[in-house]
C-alpha cells in the first residue's frame, strides 16, 4: 500500500513539474510587445529569459523522460528496469534537475524585480517605455513563479527518490 501512494505521488509531481515548466515556456516565448513607435520588445531580448527558457526546457525534457517509468512504478509498482539503475538515475537525475530550476528561479526573479525598479527609480521614460516594460517584467515573474511550483514539485519528487534509493540498497 505504500509503495502505491510513494508512486502515485511520484508520477503526479512528475506531471504537475512538466506542467509548470510548459507554461513557464509558453508565458516567456509568448512575451513580445510594441510600444507606440513600432519598436518590438521580446523575452529574447534578455539573455536570463533566455536562460529561464532554456533551463525550464531542460526541466520539461526530464520530466518526459522520467514519465514513462513514472507511469509503469504507478501502475506494477516495481521497476521497469529492476538492476538498481533506475533508482540511481533518480536520485541523482532529481537532485541536478532541482539545483538547475534553483538557479532558473533566482535568474528570472531577480531579473524582474531589479529591472522594474531600475527603470522606476533610475530612468525619466515615457508612460509607453514604462508601461511596455512593466507588462514584460511582470509576465517574467508569472513565469517564474510557474517554475518555482516546478521547482517545488521536483524537490518533493528528490525526497522521494533518496527514500526509495536508500530502500533499494
Amino acid at each position: 500500500m505504500e509503495t502505491k501512494r510513494v508512486a502515485n505521488s511520484m508520477l503526479l509531481l512528475r506531471i504537475v513539474a512538466l506542467a509548470t515548466a510548459a507554461v513557464t515556456i509558453a508565458l516567456l516565448v509568448n512575451n513580445n510587445y510594441k510600444f507606440d513607435n513600432g519598436a518590438e520588445l521580446n523575452y529574447h531580448d534578455f539573455t536570463t529569459y533566455s536562460l529561464v527558457v532554456a533551463i525550464a526546457a531542460i526541466a520539461c525534457a526530464y520530466c518526459i523522460v522520467q514519465l514513462p517509468f513514472a507511469i509503469y512504478y504507478a501502475i506494477r509498482q516495481k521497476r521497469l528496469i529492476s538492476n538498481g539503475l533506475l533508482p540511481e538515475f533518480d536520485f541523482y537525475g532529481d537532485k541536478v534537475t532541482s539545483l538547475v530550476l534553483a538557479i532558473g528561479i533566482g535568474a528570472g526573479f531577480a531579473l524582474s524585480v531589479e529591472l522594474k525598479k531600475f527603470i522606476r527609480d533610475r530612468v525619466d521614460a515615457s508612460h509607453d517605455f514604462e508601461s511596455t516594460y512593466n507588462k514584460i517584467l511582470i509576465r517574467g515573474f508569472i513565469a517564474s513563479a510557474f517554475l518555482l511550483v516546478t521547482f517545488l514539485s521536483m524537490v518533493v519528487v528528490s525526497f522521494i527518490s533518496s527514500n526509495n534509493r536508500t530502500k533499494t540498497k
